[in-house]
């Protein structure tokens, strides 16, 4: 491991997630195709979908029990709305591993990785499967 990895965090408690999820939309939120689908077709008010989006992570790397939100059926009304297409999950992948290596280092943060890897491919077949 090298001394820039060293000073990096793992994804290994809820401050450490909050930090990668606001790291990660900030990103994303500059994405000129991928931002619209959050805020205008989604309708997403920000400051309500970090507190989710860190539940839902730390129900998956920690464990955590806030989370009970059904997350397929939600991305199903979303595509519903506008079609998600493959681009757009190799695009949010792509961000979701770059804000991962950037910022973050340890077993978590891989886990996390290879965790968001399987829902871009889970989520992008089951929304082909329904067109």
């Amino acid at each position: 491991m090298s001394s820039s990895q060293k000073n990096k965090p793992d994804l290994d408690s809820a401050e450490h997630i909050a930090l990668f999820v606001e790291a990660f939309y900030a990103r994303l939120l500059k994405d000129t195709r991928l931002a619209p689908i959050f805020t205008e077709v989604a309708g997403i008010d920000i400051h309500e979908h970090f507190p989710r989006i860190q539940a839902y992570w730390e129900k998956l790397l920690l464990g955590g029990n806030e989370y009970h939100r059904h997350t397929m059926n939600i991305h199903r009304q979303l595509d519903a709305k506008q079609r998600l297409l493959d681009s757009d999950f190799e695009q949010w992948l792509a961000y979701f591993i770059e804000t991962a290596d950037q910022g973050f280092c340890g077993d978590k943060a891989e886990r996390a990785k290879r965790v968001a890897a399987t829902i871009a491919v889970n989520m992008r077949t089951a929304l082909a499967a329904n067109n």
